[in-house]
């Protein structure tokens, strides 16, 4: 995974909890206390999941807990940040949503080593899409939470709904 995953959670966890519960995460994970990763650095997955749990364990959350803060964070305050263009043009969830394939396309080209989740999607009807999560990683239970964040983004109440290990029901207002 890339570093900007990591310094998002730090972030996050340093803004709910406090730069000290950071460090003992990060020392927690095996880490220096005082590590520091650069936005398209390459970070082993084994790293960052060892992070995430040492995350639920020393802020005493559950995994589902901290996807959905992670997601929230994400999608509403990092990301606008650091990769605004990508939100350029998208008034909407649905519109969002269907862009992050060409996404992920575009970022697997430009930036050495990327490995984003690639997506099909499947319209049962108008409202109601299947999302296909494709990844290797298996890490659709943190796909969910950023789901459901762009529906927070948008102001629109999302159904959002695991079908399986690669599919996601998404049902628009």
């Amino acid at each position: 995974m890339k570093g900007a995953i990591v310094n998002c959670l730090a972030e996050l966890v340093k803004e709910k909890f406090g730069k000290d519960t950071w460090e003992r995460v990060l020392e927690y994970s095996d880490l220096n206390k005082h590590a520091s990763f650069m936005i398209i650095q390459d970070v082993e997955d084994e790293k960052v999941l060892k992070v995430i749990d040492s995350v639920c364990k020393v802020c005493n959350i559950t995994f589902t807990q901290a996807a959905d803060a992670f997601g929230e964070y994400w999608v509403n305050t990092y990301a606008p940040r650091l990769y605004s263009a990508y939100y350029s043009g998208a008034y909407s969830s649905k519109d969002f949503l269907l862009k992050m394939d060409s996404i992920h396309q575009r970022v697997t080209t430009n930036i050495k080593n990327a490995h984003p989740p690639r997506f099909d999607y499947s319209w049962v009807n108008d409202k109601t899409l299947i999302m296909t999560y494709k990844s290797s990683r298996n890490l659709i239970d943190l796909f969910i939470p950023l789901v459901k964040a762009v529906g927070t983004y948008f102001k629109e109440n999302l159904q959002v709904a695991k079908l399986s290990n690669d599919k996601v029901q998404i049902i628009f207002p």
